[in-house]
């Protein structure tokens, strides 16, 4: 892969409005903690459109992908209460995160994962309904999309550095 320490990443998750609305935040947060992904930044905030537009399209590029009018679902969606951004670290965090989180369509995301366990609504639906999909987390979905996407979120003063018990195992 690539030298060990590029193997330590950093990873950004943020609890959209479905999970936080509907309480399932600390569930989210406990999966990441149990295999040891160590939290080194965490806030609630209500994002602009400003902000989702940078995160969705200047690094995501979702509508170039989607299409602008998926773009304009997701906006609504995203922008219907706070959520809870993460700044996840540990080995390879990014794939494992991923892993956790499970498919990015709630319908085909596996049983044990985040969107198996706690999402169920299909592309199909929220398309003929003009939604986005409450799918509960966003992931970054590369090492190289989550430094902006962190960078995007948190200032350096929101992120901190420290040991944890579980890096006596990790690292």
């Amino acid at each position: 892969m690539g030298k060990e320490t590029d193997l330590i990443q950093r990873s950004l998750v943020v609890c959209k409005p479905d999970a936080v609305q509907r309480g399932l935040v600390g569930e989210i947060v406990h999966r990441f903690e149990r295999v040891g992904l160590k939290i080194v930044g965490m806030k609630m905030v209500m994002p602009d459109e400003k902000q989702y537009e940078a995160h969705y399209n200047d690094i995501g590029e979702l509508a170039k992908r989607a299409g602008e009018e998926i773009f304009r679902y997701n906006l609504d969606y995203m922008m219907t209460g706070p959520v809870i951004a993460m700044c996840l670290e540990g080995v390879e965090a990014v794939p494992l995160v991923r892993k956790i989180v499970g498919s990015t369509s709630p319908q085909e995301a596996d049983m044990g994962t985040i969107r198996g366990d706690y999402a169920h609504m299909s592309f199909g639906y929220s398309n003929a309904k003009k939604k986005g999909v409450p799918n509960l987390v966003h992931a970054s979905g590369s090492p190289a999309e989550a430094k902006k996407e962190v960078a995007l979120w948190f200032s350096d003063d929101e992120l901190y550095d420290y040991s944890d018990l579980n890096e006596k195992y990790t690292r």
